[in-house]
């Protein structure tokens, strides 16, 4: 399956990220029809595409829309650029190279959804990103696109570029809230949910930075031409950040439902005199695969079947030199650092499977040690204000069921029954 450079086409030209380099190829027409067409119109438009978001959840974007009520309150978009997730790269890139795609989808979302104020909540470790996006704002307000009365059409919309602190858990949609409030970033009990009870207890729509650069393209040329991309249940087209052990890392952009051998064809295969041992499909928050994978559609629906997710869509490989037990000790090592503490699950449960982990990579391994480790995910998947400590839940169960003897190999004082009890979650939990 070949690539289709569509958010990325013209990435490679020097001023892309200027008003007038994306001027040049159809920039802000989208929005100029848009505010001539009723509100309701596009977010059915949106609805009828079947664009899913592109931050990892896979949620109907015009459904999640279609969730604010009219209910006289101020309505909020607020879009998530913290991406932090090990292994995710697309976002910041698709921000500095084409910073006002994504403007012109936030201008269009807004109107759809009656909101007057969007809120871009950037990673302050990127301050590359965040100055050329504040940039290409400056551009657009001084264009019309945005502000009062916009191209005098009655409208008026704005949007602020707030710079977070660098904390993982304000990828959280209801931590970024929080922050964006001026409060610690920690997750906020659900419900009411954001599209009733978001920023400033009013009516909020969150959606990732792709999703909505998604918008103007989708609308200039309607659902029907999106839909020739991807498949039923996963339609349209996608970044992935490849990473790892390939010979050209970077970002493809293609259908979705193209497997992850032609996605390492593109990416020129593994580097010289080595092969695949195993792969992420969407960042370090998904169940590990295989080389038997491969050949897998990239969809929302078939990474499920398969015991993982597509998540952000950003692929990790690793050759045989990798240590199982190393990778998924440094990934428990970062979501440890990066819980809120506001869950004692989560909170206890990565500083245990850390600590055990370390002593497998060590060798020192005690006989329970993998019991434990299968208890403690156990009692952190589904137990926790967010996402968090599912995702930390996710590495090992994955990774045992597919390497269980380099586990076997930390075990200092192995015992003969000492697995069962794990063999038994993994399988459960498959």
């Amino acid at each position: 399956m070949s690539l289709t450079p569509i958010l990325t086409a013209h990435w490679d030209e020097a001023d892309s990220h200027t008003l007038a380099g994306y001027s040049r190829h159809h920039g802000y027409d989208a929005l100029k029809k848009a505010l001539d067409t009723d509100p309701d119109a596009i977010i059915q438009l949106v609805k009828d595409s079947g664009l899913r978001g592109r931050g990892g959840a896979g949620f109907p974007t015009g459904m999640k829309w279609g969730f604010v009520p009219q209910d006289g309150k101020p309505h909020y978009l607020v879009v998530n650029a913290d991406e932090s997730e090990p292994g995710a790269c697309k976002d910041i890139p698709l921000l500095f190279a084409n910073p006002h795609a994504l403007i012109e989808g936030i201008a269009i979302t807004c109107y759809a959804i009656r909101a007057k104020h969007a809120f871009v909540y950037i990673r302050g470790e990127v301050p590359h990103a965040h100055r050329r996006l504040r940039a290409a704002v400056a551009e657009a307000y001084a264009a019309g696109h945005l502000g009062k009365n916009v191209h005098g059409k009655g409208v008026d919309i704005d949007i602020v570029v707030h710079c977070g602190a660098g904390a993982y858990i304000c990828g959280e949609e209801t931590a970024l809230l929080e922050s964006l409030e001026g409060h610690r970033g920690q997750p906020r009990l659900k419900p009411p949910f954001p599209a009733v009870a978001g920023l400033y207890a009013a009516p909020t729509v969150i959606n990732n930075v792709e999703t909505i650069a998604n918008i103007p393209v989708l609308f200039r040329n309607g659902p029907e031409w999106f839909r020739q991309f991807g498949t039923e249940k996963s339609p349209g087209f996608k970044l992935f950040a490849i990473s790892g052990h390939v010979k050209r890392p970077g970002i493809y952009e293609a259908p979705l439902g193209i497997t992850m051998r032609e996605l390492l064809g593109h990416a020129g295969g593994m580097r010289d005199g080595h092969k695949l041992k195993f792969w992420l499909p969407g960042g370090s928050s998904v169940p590990m695969l295989t080389e038997e994978h491969l050949d897998l559609p990239m969809t929302y629906e078939d990474m499920a079947a398969a015991g993982t997710m597509l998540g952000t869509g950003t692929p990790m490989l690793f050759d045989e030199t990798t240590s199982v037990v190393k990778a998924v000790a440094r990934w428990l090592h970062f979501y440890k650092h990066e819980s809120c503490g506001k869950c004692t699950p989560c909170r206890e449960g990565t500083f245990w499977i850390t600590a055990v982990l370390k002593r497998l990579e060590k060798g020192q391994g005690h006989a329970d040690d993998l019991t434990l480790l299968a208890e403690l995910c156990k009692q952190m998947s589904g137990r926790t204000f967010c996402a968090l400590g599912d995702a930390a839940s996710t590495p090992f169960p994955a990774a045992f069921k597919r390497f269980p003897e380099e586990f076997e190999a930390g075990m200092h004082t192995p015992a003969d029954d000492a697995f069962a009890p794990v063999a038994a979650f993994v399988g459960a939990s498959a």
